[in-house]
């Protein structure tokens, strides 16, 4: 067909969601319908709800899978914990904090927005400055992104708890960890974290269509007085169904649960310490091949560096959405463009979800081919031989196969 975009091999996925599906999960979804209410469900739904907290590091929280994206579950937590006017403060600093705090926005929250460079990650001076300020009380929520995919940014969640535990200030700490959970290391009880939420789409390697949301006790309490209009997202719904035992208040996503039971257990088989040194490791193997082509990054301190995304600054004569159109058109490989303020200027590789090394190397080479060919100055292989030394060395034995 004249429109087809067939192209032969595979496409080479490295946008930071969606991501790649293994095998394993595709075949765990390729099944039919069945009925949700039959004696069967109902223990495949207790087993994704409660290992699902797993992957937050909670044993405390209750956890609720919506059929949603990560935008449903940013909506899930704001309303079931926080009433109209009631006043936030969220940091602005990139295209997905920008688009969460539109959403507050619109919910009629009084938002106290925190304007960053687009390549920096939360200031704690400035928060610890708004809320020493805050005597009575009236700031009800922190709302952060973990993980800004549009910069490659990562904030520092646990300073975050330290400067609300060190002035004892009582607002929620609500997470959005969508590019992160399950991925980079992230501890909802030990920082105390109220609300964190991902997607299916990301570090758990299944289709879009999933926004899981884990409520701390404190969340929990906060829902009982919310006073935010919710019906889809109301956690009470989904609590009246857990005690009854049949989990769901309408119907699930039948092959998505069937997927996210296949997923959680291949990550548990790896090991999530071991899943989050791996993106470690690919992460550092791509800074390492950028460096070596003689550019920069997107994200100012090291202490912000991403794990699943790193966003590459092209030099000022080139257009970075030319570098994501020749990769798809020529190599069909998939980049992620440059959004909002930094469109133009940087192109993502995502290195998130089921991903080992030599499918990394290879979006590495694909990159720079691209690179040279719209004008940057590199060495071929220079990329690659920086990602292969670092990996190398890094790189440990398959665990099941020692």
């Amino acid at each position: 067909m004249a429109d087809s975009f067939y192209a032969p091999g595979r496409n080479h996925l490295f946008v930071p969601g969606p991501v790649n599906i293994p095998e394993p999960v595709m075949r765990a979804m390729n099944r039919n319908n069945e009925d949700h209410r039959s004696p069967a469900f109902p223990k495949l739904s207790k087993s994704v709800i409660d290992d699902v907290k797993r992957i937050f590091k909670s044993s405390k929280g209750t956890s609720f899978i919506f059929p949603t994206t990560g935008t449903g579950a940013w909506e899930s937590a704001l309303t079931n914990t926080l009433s109209p006017g009631d006043k936030i403060i969220s940091f602005r600093l990139g295209q997905f904090s920008l688009l969460w705090i539109d959403q507050m926005q619109r919910l009629k929250f009084d938002v106290d927005v925190v304007d960053c460079d687009w390549g920096a990650g939360v200031d704690l001076d400035v928060l610890k400055g708004k809320l020493a300020s805050d005597r009575s009380h009236n700031v009800k929520a922190i709302c952060v992104v973990h993980n800004e995919t549009s910069t490659g940014v990562t904030n520092d969640i646990g300073g975050i708890r330290r400067v609300l535990d060190d002035l004892k200030h009582p607002a929620l700490l609500l997470v959005d960890g969508v590019s992160s959970i399950g991925a980079i290391d992230f501890r909802m009880d030990d920082w105390k974290v109220d609300v964190a939420l991902t997607g299916s789409q990301k570090a758990l390697s299944l289709p879009t269509g999933l926004g899981i949301v884990c409520a701390g006790p404190k969340a929990l309490e906060a829902a009982k007085t919310s006073r935010s209009l919710k019906v889809f997202f109301d956690w009470a719904d989904y609590l009246k169904f857990y005690a009854a035992g049949t989990f769901w208040p309408y119907t699930p996503s039948i092959q998505l649960m069937y997927g996210l039971r296949a997923a959680l257990d291949l990550i548990f088989e790896e090991g999530l310490d071991n899943v989050i040194a791996r993106h470690h490791r690919l992460g550092s193997a791509t800074r390492a091949a950028v460096q070596a082509w003689g550019l920069k990054i997107a994200t100012q301190r090291e202490e912000w560096i991403s794990d699943t995304v790193t966003a590459v600054l092209v030099p000022p004569h080139v257009d970075s959405a030319n570098v994501v159109k020749l990769a798809w058109k020529k190599y069909n490989l998939s980049l992620g463009v440059g959004l909002n303020k930094v469109a133009g200027k940087v192109f993502r590789i995502g290195h998130l979800g089921s991903m080992n090394e030599l499918q990394l190397l290879g979006a590495l080479a694909g990159v720079e081919l691209v690179l040279q060919e719209v004008g940057v100055n590199i060495k071929l292989g220079s990329g690659v031989a920086a990602a292969q030394a670092h990996l190398s060395k890094a790189t440990p034995l398959i665990a099941s196969r020692i």
